[in-house]
């Protein structure tokens, strides 16, 4: 038998966007139907969990299971205190957070959007780009997406941040010359750049508002 893989969680290397550090799981093993990822604490009281809301007609409804370790999950309002072996089911449009409680708490988060099929986006990899994104340096933002373009070029996602990050550079041809490529291969990124505040700088661009069809 073929077409599986194997892999020791500790074994996959971990990736940051500057806030919490996960691992990739997904990605390392090539899964297309579902989102898979794990985040591990570094000491107790850590944020083991950036905060997010999954909120969206695209949110992901959401299983996480504390693998080892002891976590402290906030849900809304609501405080859950989750040992090993806890299992914390959220559904889309509810803030989520969770801290360790031991050095070394590690969860793991399964995710998909209710009703209707996953799709590979390819989210994880835009990790090394983000800070420079958040701190505004999109010129070296650009040059590290850039690369991750080049490597990854399945998934369309890469394309559309990279366009977002051309429009504020001030770079219009290029970001328009990508948001088409994106929007090619995945139509619904249409409507995203519509109102996507990252494409403010070339809104008023013939070529962006015949692209999206925007009337202005």
């Amino acid at each position: 038998m073929s077409g599986y893989r194997v892999a020791k969680l500790d074994e996959i290397e971990e990736v940051t966007d500057g806030r919490q550090p996960w691992r990739p799981i997904r990605h390392h093993l090539g899964i297309r139907a579902f989102g898979i990822n794990s985040w591990t604490a570094a000491d107790a009281g850590d944020r083991i969990l950036n905060e997010h809301g999954e909120e969206g007609d695209d949110g992901d409804e959401e299983l996480y299971v504390v693998l080892r370790g002891h976590a402290t999950f906030e849900v809304g309002d609501d405080k859950v205190d989750a040992p090993d072996g806890t299992l914390v089911f959220v559904p889309p449009g509810t803030r989520r957070t969770a801290f360790a409680e031991e050095a070394g708490t590690t969860l793991l988060a399964i995710g998909a959007p209710p009703g209707r099929a996953y799709e590979v986006l390819g989210w994880e990899l835009w990790a090394p780009a983000l800070p420079y994104y958040s701190s505004g340096d999109y010129e070296k933002a650009i040059e590290v997406m850039s690369q991750i373009v080049a490597e990854h070029p399945e998934y369309p996602a890469l394309l559309y941040n990279l366009a977002c990050l051309e429009s504020l550079a001030g770079h219009k041809d290029d970001a328009i010359a990508h948001l088409r490529t994106a929007i090619e291969h995945l139509p619904r990124f249409k409507e995203s750049a519509r109102h996507d505040s990252d494409f403010d700088a070339i809104r008023e661009e013939p070529a962006f508002k015949e692209l999206v069809g925007y009337g202005g």
